[in-house]
């Protein structure tokens, strides 16, 4: 099974992408991508699964429980700035309400319910700028493991025409903190010109994984295990919307030992000793 999912035109409840656990055969992320016309609803909501709502594009409502969040949202598109999302509690069930045509992606992971819904404004995002170089990104964390949720970590990443990105490769598939996290990891790619194209490897240190796929906009990449590097040509900008769940909730990682240099900076490769 591919690694790689494509999205399809909207169904009856305006679903376009639907990734479960059942369908990824893991245990901890549920990614959904719902594209709504204005006035139209979703309705939602799990036992024992929490959710963040992040507005992709367009205005909502979003009813959950006894909240009720009017017309939150309004960037044009996922390059426009930090989302605004709602945070949805396990055991909740939410309304989406389009105010205006919209976008919304549906991050799911286990949860307890013992937290209230709430806005997270673009203003609440943290923003942070990783790398130098060909190598520089720039991420929005709007729900980091410093932030108040049971299992979820979502953030949003832009990653410039001819950068690299989640690089130099790096993994998270130990429960071994605190060396090492377990996350299981969705990528959601958009792109800018929307008919470009990246690239995103997946791979094992004993390669028993080792994908390598063209990602268009819309593609979502699973990520069990192993290294996920990407990159995205010339002219053509990179977003990606990570959402990641696992038995604890820190994300703790570990780079690929031959390509740990990068991170150190080295200039003319690895020491190798010679």
């Amino acid at each position: 099974m591919s690694l790689k999912v494509r999205s399809h035109e909207p169904d009856a409840q305006g679903v376009v992408l639907d990734i479960t656990p059942e369908s990824a055969g893991w245990r901890y992320v549920g990614f959904k991508v719902v594209r709504l016309a204005a006035g139209q609803v979703y309705d939602g909501g799990e036992e024992g699964r929490e959710a963040c709502l992040v507005i992709l594009s367009g205005i909502v409502d979003v009813t959950a429980g006894e909240e009720c969040f009017e017309r939150i949202g309004g960037r044009a598109d996922v390059f426009a700035g930090p989302a605004t999302s709602a945070y949805v509690p396990a055991g909740t069930f939410y309304s989406i309400r389009a105010a205006s045509d919209a976008e919304v992606a549906i991050c799911t992971a286990p949860g307890g319910g013992n937290r209230r819904p709430r806005v997270i404004a673009p203003e609440d995002v943290r923003l942070e700028t990783r790398g130098q170089g060909t190598n520089q990104r720039f991420v929005r964390n709007i729900l980091d493991d410093a932030g108040d949720a049971e299992s979820l970590l979502v953030v949003e990443v832009i990653t410039p025409g001819g950068h690299w990105s989640s690089y130099p490769p790096h993994k998270h598939d130990r429960d071994a903190w605190p060396q090492e996290t377990f996350l299981e990891e969705t990528y959601y790619h958009r792109l800018s010109p929307p008919q470009g194209f990246a690239f995103q490897r997946v791979y094992t240190d004993d390669r028993s994984i080792d994908e390598a796929m063209a990602v268009e906009d819309g593609d979502v990449v699973q990520v069990p295990r192993g290294y996920h590097p990407v990159g995205a040509p010339h002219g053509y900008d990179l977003y990606y919307l990570n959402v990641m769940a696992g038995p604890r909730r820190d994300w703790v990682f570990a780079n690929d030992p031959a390509h740990e240099w990068i991170a150190r900076g080295a200039p003319s490769g690895p020491d190798t000793g010679e």
